[in-house]
């Protein structure tokens, strides 16, 4: 792999915090993907069943604090993460459709796991109020106890976790 194609961690670290710096600053709210995901998921509710949505009191709560989940800001978020991965991909040549994976595992394996860390991810996000970048980043950008806690317990399970699951990877 040549890795002069990518940026060093240590400036893509620092431009990250910048940007939710920016975002902090020009938006008053910090950055948050897991929220951005639950807007989509309450607008398609709501699209495909307004009687469902208007029943239900986790829906309807939220719905009350934004007609439209579609227009929030953390949607808009997402699209720009997508879109700007898309152009990235674009300019330096690395837009491709693979799948990388241990040679010690099959595509569908590797496919099994990402499914399945998502879904354990996104229901933690749930459990937590917020993902890695809205509960871990977001928060220590603001000095909160709970952002620094969040980013330790997500870095600490990782680094144990990583033993257990490291035949995935190397």
């Amino acid at each position: 792999m040549d890795n002069s194609r990518y940026l060093n961690p240590y400036i893509g670290g620092l431009l990250l915090g910048l940007v939710l710096l920016s975002a902090i600053f020009i938006a008053g709210r910090g950055l948050g993907a897991s929220g951005g995901v639950k807007g989509i998921v309450i607008g398609a509710a709501k699209s495909l069943s307004k009687d469902h949505t208007e029943n239900s009191v986790y829906y309807k709560e939220y719905i009350s604090k934004h007609q439209n989940p579609f227009k929030t800001w953390l949607v808009f978020e997402l699209l720009g993460l997508l879109f700007g991965a898309l152009i990235s991909g674009f300019v330096f040549k690395r837009l491709k459709f693979k799948i990388e994976h241990s040679p010690k595992i099959s595509s569908k394996k590797r496919l099994l796991f990402a499914l399945l860390g998502g879904v354990f991810f996104g229901f933690g996000a749930m459990l937590a109020r917020g993902c890695t970048s809205g509960s871990a980043l977001s928060g220590m950008a603001v000095m909160s106890l709970a952002g620094f806690v969040s980013m330790a317990a997500i870095f600490g399970t990782a680094f144990i976790l990583a033993y257990f699951f490291r035949k995935l990877w190397i």
